[in-house]
């Protein structure tokens, strides 16, 4: 049996591709949107792609269900009753798919969503029994699926069924089975996930905090308590996943805009995306645009920041960044790209057009400005549990998903204004966010709070 875990970094997606090199087919499960590494392992396996199979409809990502399908022609399954407007070959608890050496038994495991699937996968070559469960997201390693993705409605029925799988269906199973799951770490659909791409039933049990209740009282509290934020983009890649996202050859064609191209477009509504580094987007850029720098988890912010619906343009490092962007875009169904400013900020600066600056304090310019008394808003974008662990004195708290949905109360646009967090990266999404917002006195404090730390400064810790 041939077996592999496909990871997309940042995002915390994870697929699997399933087969038997002798009988020459194989079955991709949850396939990310770009499908290029599935259909490398076919060629290079010599294993035709005949299974497509989905364990639930997924919320971060769009599927790559359509792309494989037409690309290859395989059968696309997912549970029985799955709210979905395309064809699919219905599967139900205790169905059996065969492709040679691989045996694929299905469950039905609610509780993410009403629809999710788990799959139990034996290699005939060496056993009968199980080897392996991928669990969709029922279970993750270290924690479990959030419920409320499917409306708030159903969370107490949703909470019951992830009961009954986790520990009713799930308790049934050895302790040796191995987990893996659809999503790890930098996945919005749970919180305080490992950075382990797989486990054991055994070690869940005794190590996941979700699996230690001793009775459903107790598990229904604490899921019901607060969840991980939900981006803009999760009710568009729902809809995206239940009719069929369209196909990239789709898409809007790649281009490289001169300046006046760029232009007209931010003219037209276009929204500008900034992919450069904190430093580099301080020192010049276009007015109005958003700084979300280029690294594994900024799908997750741009899912925060911008709209499913619009319109995107691009400032970024090259054309090699650029089709990298594109990936990474449309992993989340935000397909309506329409190009990136060639020649980048040189060309723009150099064509007479206006630019902004988004000053960077260093901790010495902060701390000095804090004797003098200077600098009267400071806003700090972390987490609680950031915020907790100790703050600068002075210092206002508003969390950046808070900040990007309700903006940040009692915000003077006519006093300057410092915005921080724990590296600077996310200071530079709020900061720009409020430029644009028509606040232009901020700044934003380099390296953030670790900077400040190994400067020699101080926080501050509530006393409980």
């Amino acid at each position: 049996m041939y077996f592999k875990q496909i990871v997309v970094p940042g995002m915390g997606c994870f697929s699997y591709v399933i087969g038997c090199p002798a009988a020459g087919a194989m079955a991709v499960v949850d396939p990310k949107r770009d499908i290029q590494d599935y259909l490398d392992i076919s060629r290079r396996e010599g294993m035709k792609i005949t299974h497509i199979i989905e364990t639930h409809v997924h919320a971060d990502h769009v599927s790559g269900n359509q792309e494989l399908k037409s690309r290859t022609g395989a059968t696309i399954y997912m549970e029985k009753d799955s709210p979905v407007s395309f064809p699919f070959e219905p599967l139900k608890e205790g169905d059996r798919l065969e492709i040679g050496a691989a045996r694929l038994d299905i469950l039905e495991t609610p509780g993410h969503t009403p629809n999710s699937l788990s799959v139990l996968v034996s290699d005939l070559m060496r056993s009968e029994e199980p080897w392996l469960i991928l669990t969709g997201d029922v279970l993750f390693v270290g924690d479990i699926g959030r419920p409320d993705l499917v409306g708030p409605d159903v969370i107490d029925q949703q909470v019951r069924n992830q009961w009954q799988s986790l520990y009713v269906k799930f308790g049934q199973l050895p302790d040796h089975l191995e987990v893996f799951p659809a999503h790890g770490q930098g996945s919005l659909c749970g919180k305080g996930m490992s950075s382990k791409g797989n486990s054991t039933l055994g070690y869940e049990r005794a190590a996941n905090p979700m699996l230690q209740f001793s009775n459903f009282e107790d598990f229904h509290a604490a899921m019901t308590q607060t969840f991980p934020v939900r981006p803009k983009s999760f009710t568009h890649i729902i809809q995206s996943n239940m009719h069929g996202a369209p196909l990239l050859e789709r898409c809007p064609m790649d281009l490289a805009l001169n300046p006046d191209q760029f232009e007209a477009a931010m003219e037209r509504g276009a929204v500008v995306i900034d992919t450069r580094g904190a430093a580099s987007f301080g020192g010049t850029h276009i007015p109005g645009s958003i700084n979300i720098g280029f690294e594994p988890a900024m799908a997750n912010w741009v899912g925060m920041v911008v709209e499913p619906d619009a319109d995107i343009i691009l400032v970024v490092d090259g054309p090699e960044r650029y089709a990298e962007m594109q990936t990474i875009l449309h992993r989340i169904g935000y397909d309506r790209i329409y190009g990136w400013l060639a020649g980048g900020m040189s060309g723009w600066v150099m064509s007479g057009r206006p630019v902004e600056r988004l000053p960077q304090y260093s901790s010495r310019e902060l701390a000095e400005e804090l004797v003098g008394g200077g600098l009267p808003q400071i806003i700090d974008v972390r987490t609680d549990a950031e915020w907790k662990q100790g703050y600068i004195p002075g210092s206002t708290h508003v969390a950046l998903t808070d900040l990007l949905a309700e903006g940040v109360p009692g915000l003077k646009a006519d006093e300057p204004a410092l915005v921080l967090c724990g590296s600077g990266y996310r200071s530079n999404i709020a900061a720009s966010h409020l430029q644009h917002a028509g606040f232009p006195k901020v700044s934003s404090l380099a390296g953030g709070l670790i900077a400040w730390q190994r400067a020699g400064n101080s926080v501050m810790k509530d006393v409980e």
